[in-house]
């Protein structure tokens, strides 16, 4: 199984981290198409190839209504610097007396333009949200997963500004946005399904971000909360880096938050952000087999084994399945020649050293053997998993298998038979099923 290592080195925003894992696959214009037919009112995703400081990365933007909007601090900079200026992830808090309004994606709100985009303020509550993502063409995880993420939003929003998490509401626009973005993400988790993902230490910038009410800290207050027990830090670069959905989605997929581990690496892809700084801002990504995974897993195995040439063969058969009742790993046969010219078999037997003597005992009383050669067995083990291919003769468990940088397959036989028994189809055709779903949805 493959390892994700993230490099926030420039923070996270969710339409980085779309496009840091989109370099991880392949068929990426393909990808995009999916995400626009998903469903999601009004959203077209694109992706573009960019060069940053001589470091070619994808970038990728949504638009609603064919509208891209600002944040308050890309407005100012724009302004005052008559350039393109915005990591498109600076971020706004909307308050009133009567609401607390989480911030949108990665939080461009413009609202300068209030004229042009007055059609654009409505407000949804996070049980909007939910009927959206659930509606969705997606699998259920993708679903499970993008809730979680968008409650961990709600959450730190609702702490932040002491409201419950039924009362905090996302504005229309940025909700699009966010879903958009986290739902790619999600589906892009599922797609790889990689066994870890670790992610460094999160850059989160310094000074303030310029909001519609004016300047808050950085990190902002529900990304700091988002960022509780994960380790962040602060350089020289000044602006926001990292937003609540970046953090959040960071929060729900990590399996850990540390340096980057001895890894052999297979793939890497750049994420680019729209903002520029003096160091390149995009998040990289890291695709392989950590270190650990690749060099050899030592553990040991007991065999017993012994010579018959006076059982039939179907003595032999129930002998080994009371053998295997008994806890052992595995049985198996084979012909041998034995003294006096005698055809017989050699019956070896796995099991763990704590069962060997119980084993042994079976041995003997289902078998015409008088003795059992024991010995102790170095080994060598590849890690094993498995996941379940949705097929229209029912369920199949795929078994996995990675190791020494290898990784393999194969449908589980029992359930195979049982599909195909159940449908009245043939072993081939349910395994031609199989072999087509296992690139697909896993569960």
């Amino acid at each position: 199984m493959k390892t994700l290592y993230l490099e926030c080195n420039m923070g996270a925003a969710g339409d980085m981290l779309v496009a840091a894992l989109l370099e991880l696959i392949d068929n990426q214009s393909v990808f995009i198409d999916k995400i626009n037919s998903l469903g999601i009112p009004k959203v077209h995703m694109e992706m573009e190839t960019i060069n940053r400081s001589g470091i070619k990365g994808t970038h990728v933007t949504v638009s609603i209504d064919g509208e891209q909007e600002e944040s308050q601090d890309e407005i100012k900079h724009k302004h005052e610097h008559e350039h393109k200026h915005g990591h498109e992830h600076a971020h706004e808090y909307e308050c009133n007396n009567k609401d607390v309004h989480a911030h949108k994606k990665d939080h461009h709100h413009n609202h300068t333009h209030e004229s042009k985009d007055e059609h654009h303020h409505g407000h949804s509550s996070l049980a909007d949200v939910t009927e959206i993502i659930n509606g969705l063409s997606v699998s259920q995880k993708v679903k499970s997963d993008a809730l979680a993420v968008y409650n961990l939003i709600a959450e730190a929003e609702g702490t932040v500004h002491n409201r419950p998490v039924d009362k905090i509401h996302f504005h229309e626009v940025g909700e699009l946005d966010a879903i958009t973005d986290i739902v790619a993400v999600c589906l892009l988790m599922e797609y790889l399904s990689p066994k870890e993902i670790i992610v460094s230490p999160i850059h989160v910038g310094s000074g303030f971000v310029r909001c519609a009410h004016g300047l808050l800290p950085v990190p902002a207050p529900a990304t700091a909360f988002l960022l509780r027990d994960i380790p962040i830090y602060s350089d020289r670069i000044k602006g926001e880096l990292c937003t609540p959905t970046g953090a959040a989605l960071l929060k729900h997929f990590a399996t850990a938050f540390k340096p980057l581990p001895p890894m052999r690496t297979e793939k890497i892809g750049y994420g680019m952000g729209t903002k520029e700084f003096d160091a390149v801002n995009c998040i990289r990504s890291y695709w392989g087999t950590l270190e650990r995974d690749c060099v050899s897993q030592n553990g040991s195995i007991t065999e017993l084994s012994c010579n018959i040439d006076d059982m039939t063969g179907e003595a032999i058969g129930y002998a080994t399945e009371m053998i295997l009742k008994e806890g052992a790993l595995d049985v198996c046969t084979i012909p041998v020649q034995m003294k006096k010219n005698r055809p017989g078999i050699l019956l070896i037997c796995l099991c763990e050293a704590e069962n060997a003597d119980a084993i042994a005992v079976s041995i003997f009383k289902h078998t015409t053997t008088l003795g059992i050669r024991k010995k102790t067995c170095e080994k060598y083990m590849m890690e094993r998993s498995f996941y379940t291919v949705e097929t229209p003769y029912g369920d199949v468990r795929i078994k996995m298998a990675s190791g020494y940088g290898i990784e393999k397959s194969k449908a589980e036989y029992d359930d195979v038979i049982k599909a195909a028994n159940g449908a009245g189809a043939s072993f081939a055709e349910v395994m031609d099923i199989v072999n087509l779903g296992k690139k697909g949805e896993k569960k």
